[in-house]
């Protein structure tokens, strides 16, 4: 019996619906007949001829029992569909239900802060300086003794709901009293906000003995974007090639200690050379039908395959598994719906993601903006306004948007830096200083591109009217300066190179050595 992941929502979606698929496929490939349980209609796993049996019902405890019950299966498989059916997972156990793969105590001991920490200490693995609290006392305590600013969220949640960055005490005590569902049991988990730091994720197959890791994905956006949100490079192009060993050793490590049988996710942060472990997910991940794809590896198959071998007796697979030398890159982007206001922040707003494959990044990239219906323009006039924690960088992006030959519009402050830097540039108003502002030209036309980053919760307010009319105009728009940086970069990769000839997804995979 295999959990889906049940009615879509922001924070999951789609990729755990893949999984559930091809699990059934693999299954039935090992002679296994299959029984999903899931209740989306909008789903292939609900389709009439993935599964031998289909229960479209809810993914209660009750539902499942029963199911479970009448069925009889040799075993059900909760990793797949992602937090709804992990948060099962215990119960049935207790009531009897034998668990395949990664048993319910290893997903608990990846969410209690205290036990995972003490893991790492054993293991010699750094973590941010972090804390769990109940009360309001307890975590302006904690997170003074930690330093703001701090990360906030609630444990067992999707997509990072409720996770917010907190710059003060006051912050803190309104996030505590708006906080629902906080019991001793379920605590706001408190991390020190890692600045600046570089976040990049690991997925890995594991048998509980040994764990691949194909490949380690850089986030384009800095920490403190959710990585559901965040575009993210497959293979990593930046990281130094120590820290990706270091990466790959920490993962393969932590799997090995948990005893994780099937896939796990890792999330790291790099900050001044040092690799930080954020979290594990001893699950499967909405990155594994990308890494699947890229690294032309069949991870839901493998970690099926090894998920029943304790039925089958098959031998693992992971030994096998030899180190890829991958000569493209796969650049993932996140969909969102079209009238959100788009600004990135820990919690996830994302409906969906989608793959550029391209030999550059740059130029994957921009084929990752096209398929997220974000197009980006290769001429025209192109607007920047940022905030002050970017304003060191904004000079680096404006210089490559002018070597491509665009017209560079800018507001006040970050206008005098692009000039200071002897790049053309142009003095624009905002909405409040009188017209004609942004407002004007967007509405008329006269910008192709909008390069906005926002800080804090008064300038969101404050920038909310541009990114709203750019919706509304259908203009492109980016929000964070890493992003800005990276579409600068692909507009100036395909300009030069124009577009490359087209390949399958099976030519790709033909140069991996």
């Amino acid at each position: 019996m295999i959990l889906g992941g049940g009615p879509n929502r922001i924070g999951q979606g789609i990729e755990f619906d893949y999984c559930c698929v091809h699990a059934a496929k693999s299954l039935h490939s090992l002679g296994f007949e299959t029984i999903i349980v899931n209740c989306n209609p909008e789903t292939v796993s609900t389709d009439y001829d993935t599964s031998d049996k289909l229960y479209f019902e809810p993914l209660t405890l009750e539902d499942v029992l029963s199911i479970y019950n009448k069925e009889k299966p040799v075993g059900v498989i909760a990793q797949f569909g992602g937090q709804t059916p992990l948060n099962l997972a215990a119960d049935l156990k207790a009531n009897g239900v034998r668990i395949l793969g990664t048993q319910p105590e290893v997903i608990d001991l990846a969410e209690d802060r205290d036990h995972f920490r003490a893991m790492m200490d054993k293991l010699g693995i750094p973590m941010p300086e972090s804390g769990m609290a109940t009360t309001v006392e307890e975590a302006t305590e904690i997170a003074n003794s930690i330093g703001y600013p701090v990360m906030v969220r609630p444990s067992y949640v999707l997509g990072g709901r409720g996770m917010e960055v907190v710059y003060d005490d006051d912050s803190m005590k309104d996030y505590m009293l708006a906080a629902v569902g906080v019991t001793p049991d379920r605590p706001i988990l408190i991390d020190r906000f890692l600045n600046h730091a570089m976040e990049c994720e690991a997925d890995a197959i594991s048998d509980g003995e040994h764990a691949y890791v194909p490949a380690v994905m850089e986030h384009i956006e800095l920490a403190g974007i959710h990585s559901g949100d965040s575009a993210c490079i497959i293979p990593s192009r930046h990281i130094p090639q120590d820290n990706l060993e270091t990466i790959k050793e920490y993962t393969r490590k932590i799997a090995e200690e948990m005893h994780v049988v099937g896939l796990m996710n890792m999330q790291y942060a790099i900050e001044n050379g040092k690799v930080y472990v954020l979290e594990a997910n001893p699950r499967a991940s909405r990155t594994v039908p990308l890494v699947s794809k890229v690294c032309g590896i069949r991870m839901v198959p493998l970690a099926t395959e090894i998920i029943t071998s304790e039925i089958t007796g098959r031998p693992s697979p992971v030994r096998a598994l030899g180190e890829r030398t991958i000569p493209y890159y796969g650049v993932k982007e996140a969909v969102m719906f079209q009238e959100v206001d788009p600004v990135l922040g820990p919690e996830m707003r994302s409906t969906g993601e989608v793959l550029g494959i391209a030999d550059k990044t740059g130029e994957a990239y921009f084929k990752a903006q096209e398929a997220a219906n974000a197009a980006l323009p290769t001429e025209g006039t192109v607007l920047i306004s940022v905030n002050k924690k970017d304003k060191p960088e904004v000079a680096e992006v404006a210089s490559i948007f002018s070597e491509c030959g665009f017209k560079i519009l800018a507001t006040g402050g970050t206008c005098d830096l692009i000039q200071k830097a002897g790049i053309p540039a142009e003095r624009v108003k905002k909405l409040y200083e009188g017209r004609p502002n942004i407002l004007d030209l967007i509405t008329n036309g006269k910008i192709q591109l909008i390069v906005n980053s926002p800080v804090g919760k008064d300038s969101i307010h404050d920038d909310s009217y541009l990114r709203k009319n750019a919706i509304k105009a259908r203009v492109p728009y980016i929000t964070t300066i890493d992003a800005a940086r990276a579409a600068a970069e692909g507009i100036r990769y395909v300009k030069k190179h124009g577009d490359s000839e087209i390949r399958s997804l099976q030519e790709w995979h033909s140069l991996i050595k």
